[in-house]
């Protein structure tokens, strides 16, 4: 589950839509239809909506993302965590690369 939160951070908000499917001519030009980033586990993409969305937004979390995870098994406190660990890593300094 902390490598859904770590894996979170580089999706978009435009990952929790639903993907478009391509039509012959748009596959034709620019290709097949690129993999979606959801998991499979419905558990797992309930936590990894909920990362993306603490990743952009941080506490000002829509209450659809907080029920969709509780709905998928996920405690009050266990979403607090993650939205929390997630805050203190955006707030955190980040170092100059070597």
């Amino acid at each position: 589950e902390r490598r859904v939160v770590a894996l979170a951070r580089g999706d978009g908000l435009d990952s929790l839509r639903e993907p478009r499917r391509r039509g012959w001519l748009e596959r034709f030009v620019f290709g097949p239809n690129p993999p979606s980033p959801k998991f499979a586990n419905e558990r797992l993409e309930a936590l990894r909506r909920l990362a993306v969305q603490a990743w952009h937004k941080g506490y000002l979390l829509p209450a659809s993302a907080l029920k969709a995870a509780e709905a998928a098994g996920f405690s009050e406190d266990q979403i607090g965590l993650v939205v929390d660990t997630i805050a203190r890593e955006r707030s955190a300094p980040r170092s100059a690369p070597l």
